[in-house]
């Protein structure tokens, strides 16, 4: 699972870190009450300075990005997991049925396997969207994030990332449904399929499905950490993620 700790420090960490140079001449400063109140220890402790701050995001990302994209982007990370596993397009399941029934259910098996593979090789490529997405916060994303729901986080990556993830992604699963056989299988599958008579003409955009597939996959994952790590404390497991994101705690 991933570190619970740390995709609202690397909301938080991220954003805090770069106010200075967001807003400006504004003015305002790391250890400033406003920011100090997103962000800080609370209680009498003393404020943030720039340097744990910048280090709370490099910790958070490392521990957070890796294991998000770690666990996904592992054999099975798809797959297996009931939540994100990626079944046949609609448009597939009538060729399954078809050739289900002349005892060649197995080959949509495959290519139902090998599309979740596809999506497991591509993960480890959101870690440096992650990090652009993160860069590019303003004061005013923080705010909302902080104040919104627990999911905040989640729609502010969604909004940012799904198109540049959705271009990184779409190369990255041709080659990947290619490595693994995917294509290979698709083609076997339909000319089977299309030597039955009498059947329906069916399309599939596999690619396209795949990367839409895989997405909501990892944003599922990212939605269900940010709302433990705002709810536990204990999830915060070093001294520095606890200094800086201890505010959280309502």
């Amino acid at each position: 699972m991933i570190g619970r700790r740390s995709f609202v420090a690397l909301v938080s960490g991220a954003a805090l870190a770069g106010c200075q140079s967001t807003m400006g001449g504004s003015g305002l400063s790391l250890s400033s009450p406003i920011l100090n109140g997103l962000g800080g220890s609370g209680g009498g402790a003393m404020p943030l300075t720039d340097l744990e701050i910048g280090n709370g995001l490099k910790e958070a990302l490392k521990i957070g990005t890796q294991r998000v994209v770690g666990q996904v982007g592992a054999k099975d990370g798809y797959n297996a997991d009931p939540l994100i596993h990626i079944p046949l397009p609609d448009d597939l399941r009538k060729v399954h049925n078809t050739l289900n029934k002349i005892g060649l259910g197995s080959m949509t098996a495959d290519l139902e396997l090998k599309l979740n593979r596809a999506a497991e090789r591509a993960a480890p490529e959101a870690k440096d969207v992650f990090w652009n997405a993160i860069t590019e916060m303003t004061l005013s994303d923080v705010r909302g994030i902080w104040k919104g729901p627990d999911d905040s986080a989640t729609q502010y990556f969604r909004g940012k990332m799904t198109v540049p993830l959705t271009d990184r992604f779409t190369p990255i699963i041709l080659d990947a449904m290619s490595e693994v056989g995917a294509i290979r299988s698709y083609d076997r599958m339909m000319a089977k399929y299309k030597s039955v008579p009498f059947v329906p003409d069916v399309k599939a955009d596999l690619t396209h499905y795949t990367v839409k597939k895989g997405l909501s996959g990892l944003f599922t994952y990212v939605a269900k950490e940010e709302a433990a790590i705002r709810k536990d404390p204990a999830k915060r497991t070093t001294q520095l993620l606890q200094r800086v994101f201890g505010g959280l705690t309502s």
